[in-house]
């Protein structure tokens, strides 16, 4: 429904300043609590082999709720002081050991010795996403995969959600190298949360080419919540979570960091890093400059996939107090990515993609396009169309001691982020698309102490984002959008039993601002000017939601665990679904957004079974996803339509030399998602330099009770299997340590459940575009790539670790393949080989090489 500005602005405004009085009075109770007297706990040990009973010097506890660690000597002894009075769960982490995590009650001074047994397989991490509390894996009902450090450093990637692709249940919408949308399950863009330095990524990522703002090197594990988490997160994590987690910081008086080198044989990727972090007398600190370049990448097919380049600068920097009250640290980060966009576009002689050197059309029909140059096919700076993106953010994170075990966490943070693109090669420092956002966001809750095997949590989380087109083409208006949530979540542990639940409430405003231009300049206007065009009509839309989720796990006597959980997520309209009105350039889709959409509400139901044993690990995940007024574009007839079949067609870009626009309108329907992911680990205890891990994902659905054209959904990825062999050794001599040979192979099922609308979405037609139509109609081939890698420690004389390399090798038969989650699988035909699209990476070798700075400790 729409409403007046004006008339809405004064709603619109209390609401902001009640936030803001709550995050006041938050902050200032936050403050008052640290001056709490608190009395002195420490938490001390030994840790030890359990072969045979030798001490582990180096072994590292740490205490996720309160991100701190101590560090064994020599002795195998440590000790962990200033801790709050609580209940906790630690972790030991040893390399070489398998990781164990324990629940521990602080009360006074505690004792706890540790054995820890050796193994490569992890199998009882603690887990942070979705929880108001750190949790054994084993004891959480929903479906959580956690993805080492140690994996992202074996394994090559371009960017960080390229990093995590693999995963079971999770794949990526590419652009390219630089580009990558998470999917979960066959859900993306906005129905998938980010949370990264633990807060949600407030950024614009709700159309195709818009990717994820986070630095991979910064990244030390990632945590995937596969399923909806609108119980803790609230909107757009109706799909799952992928949790971006960044490094602990270290035990008390030491002082390290690290220099990384990277280079990928493909894409001349060259990534330099440099990393320093300490902590003294309670005070943690760290800090981060890294950069990563990339020509464009190669295929056999194509060539070189010209304006696939880019680079990418990152610096952050923590700082943090530890004291018996608890913990209080700022992080601050800088991203920034200049990008280039392919469009495909080739000569029609030679097949090789060419270069964009003006406007179409603009410029008194000169040539448009020329075949670049050698030097211009492996140039590490993006041609027109390109992208700069920008994401600021401010962090400050809390734990405070409260009553007899309590506490309250206060996570507060500022972020900015700007999205530039170029499109005209004769005005390249001019945007035609600028959007430049800004957003706090705070989670504040209490978490009780345990009574029992009982506990609970409770409290608020929102943000407030404004945004404004800077630009001189909007496909969205300015925009505010303000939301918050309450919940409530409990859990309970009876033996070998846990139950876990919660229930949460939700509000949304979002409020499109009124915006006139001129019809000629595009530039803005006061309303009714001379000439003056009415782009878009201010109005207010208020949403709102219920989540929740009950599930329960249940650990047999043999090493068996079954779990089961049900939750209901919830999900806003993004600003393009509420309020587009335009053509952007990366289509020639004309969308119009409409503001009285509904909430979209979903239903999903997991089970799970599983089995640690001493030679192999086991697990199956099934899932169905109901999503009630699932949001989607469908395409809107003309009036001559009734007659003729014909599409409505928008021309208001014709004086553009850019073509009729078919026009979409943001509809809804329901929607339905089932499938499940299984994962096989062997790891003979006979054979302890041998190990097995195997995967398959498999998800399908679609819309229901709608037509064939539409019934099946873009980008659910096909079903997949992967497979990776690892031989390793613990000495080679006395200079390498902890090596390692890998051979693996990723195979991926043909795609036959098409979404046929792609034919209208990119303007394809049997009669101009016989190649391109025909491709978007058929389903897109399954491939096989093989993989390998290698990798160790080299130690000096003294047995310091002075440097660890990691090789990967990705494709190494070089097979040509079209990945059906490539945006570019579409694009226009090579009349050479009469071959549709751009196809993927051919071989990749990746080598990482890495120098610990062991300063102090």
């Amino acid at each position: 429904m729409f409403h007046p500005l004006v008339g809405n602005f004064s709603f619109f405004k209390t609401n902001l300043i009640m936030n803001t009085k709550y995050i006041r009075i938050s902050i200032l109770l936050l403050c008052f609590c640290c001056f709490k007297a608190q009395a002195q706990n420490f938490l001390s040990g030994k840790i030890v082999d359990s072969a045979d009973r030798g001490p582990l010097k180096g072994a590292v506890i740490y205490i996720p709720d309160l991100k701190i660690a101590a560090e064994a000597d020599k002795e195998g002894e440590y000790v962990l002081s200033k801790i709050p009075k609580g209940h906790y769960i630690v972790e030991v982490h040893m390399l070489g050991f398998a990781i164990k995590s324990l629940p521990v009650d602080i009360h006074g001074a505690v004792t706890l010795d540790i054995a820890l047994i050796r193994s490569s397989i992890q199998e009882n991490e603690v887990v942070v996403t979705g929880n108001s509390l750190a949790t054994s894996l084993i004891r959480t009902p929903q479906s959580i995969t956690e993805v080492s450090n140690q994996y992202l450093n074996e394994n090559s990637a371009t960017n960080v959600i390229d990093a995590i692709s693999k995963v079971p249940g999770v794949s990526a919408i590419t652009d390219g190298q630089s580009i990558s949308k998470p999917v979960i399950r066959g859900l993306g863009y906005n129905r998938v949360l980010t949370v990264n330095d633990g807060v949600i990524q407030e950024d614009q990522a709700w159309f195709d080419e818009f990717g994820i703002e986070a630095d991979p090197d910064a990244v030390d594990r990632a945590e995937i919540l596969k399923g909806p988490a609108s119980l803790a997160y609230g909107s757009d994590a109706i799909a799952g979570v992928v949790n971006l987690i960044p490094e602990k910081p270290l035990p008390e008086g030491q002082i390290k960091g690290e220099i990384m080198n990277n280079y990928q044989t493909n894409n001349g990727l060259i990534g330099n890093m440099v990393h320093l972090a300490g902590t003294n007398n309670g005070i943690s600190w760290s800090g981060r400059v890294d950069n990563t370049m990339a020509h464009a990448y190669q295929d056999a097919y194509d060539g070189y996939a010209l304006n696939s380049q880019f680079s990418n600068f990152n610096a952050d920097g923590t700082i943090g107090i530890h004291r018996k009250w608890g913990y209080s640290q700022i992080h601050a980060s800088y991203f920034d990515m200049a990008t280039g966009i392919v469009d495909g576009t080739r000569d029609s002689a030679t097949g090789l993609m060419e270069r964009q050197v003006a406007y179409p059309d603009l410029h008194n029909d000169s040539a448009t396009y020329e075949i670049p140059t050698k030097q211009e096919q492996t140039s590490y700076t993006p041609f027109c169309i390109n992208q700069r993106i920008r994401h600021t953010k401010v962090v400050w994170d809390n734990s405070i001691a409260v009553g007899n075990g309590g506490r309250i966490t206060g996570i507060f943070s500022f972020q900015k982020n700007q999205r530039q693109e170029t499109n005209d090669p004769t005005q390249p420092n001019t945007p035609d698309i600028y959007y430049s956002s800004n957003a706090v966001t705070y989670d504040v809750r209490y978490v009780s102490k345990q009574v029992g095997g009982f506990d609970y949590s409770t409290g608020v989380n929102g943000s407030y984002q404004a945004s404004q087109s800077l630009g001189t083409l909007m496909l969205i208006p300015n925009y505010n959008i303000i939301q918050g949530g309450a919940f409530f979540i409990a859990n309970e542990h009876i033996g070998k039993f846990s139950l876990s639940g919660g229930v949460r409430y939700d509000v949304r405003q979002f409020q499109g601002i009124d915006h006139w231009v001129d019809s000629t300049t595009q530039q803005p206007v006061a309303p009714n000017a001379f000439n003056g065009y009415h782009e878009f009509t201010g109005f207010t839309s208020d949403f709102n939601g219920l989540s929740g989720s009950l599930g329960a796990t249940y650990k047999f006597d043999n090493n068996m665990y079954l779990k089961g959980n049900i939750a209901r997520g919830y999900r806003a309209p993004n600003v393009a679904e509420c309020a587009a009105n335009g053509v952007h350039d990366g289509t020639v889709v004309w969308n119009i957004g409409d503001p009285n959409l509904k909430s979209e509400q979903s239903l999903e139901e997991d089970l799970t079974f599983g089995m640690n044993a001493k030679s192999f690990n086991f697990e199956i995940d099934l899932f169905n996803n109901s999503i009630s007024d699932f949001i989607w574009a469908q395409g809107l007839l003309s009036k001559a339509s009734l007659t003729y079949g014909q599409d409505s067609i928008n021309n208001t870009l014709n004086y553009a030399g850019l073509g009729n626009a078919p026009v979409y309108k943001y509809t809804q329907s329901a929607a339905e998602l089932y499938g499940g992911e299984a994962v096989l680990d062997i790891h003979p205890a006979t054979i302890a330099w041998l190990e097995l891990n195997t995967s398959f994902s498999y998800v399908t659905g679609g819309l229901k009770n709608e037509p064939d054209s539409v019934k099946y959904l873009p980008f659910v990825p096909p079903a997949r299997i992967t497979a990776d062999l690892k031989f390793k050794r613990k000495h080679i001599g006395k200079s390498i340590t902890d090596a390692y040979l890998k051979v693996g192979m990723l195979s991926c099922f043909e795609q036959n459940q098409v979404y046929l609308q792609e034919a209208a979405n990119n303007g394809f037609s049997q009669t101009q575009t016989p190649f391109e139509y025909a491709a978007s109609q058929s389903a897109t081939a399954g491939y096989i790539l093989f993989n390998a890698g290698i990798g160790g420690n080299l130690k000096n004389k003294e047995g310091h670790t002075y440097a660890k390399i990691y090789i990967a090798g990705t494709n190494l038969l070089n097979t040509v393949y079209m990945d059906y989650m490539s945006r570019f699988k579409y694009y226009a035909v090579n009349y050479t080989t009469d071959r549709v699209g751009v196809f993927n990476m051919g071989r990749n070798i990746s080598v990482k090489l890495i120098i610990p700075l062991d300063i102090k400790g």
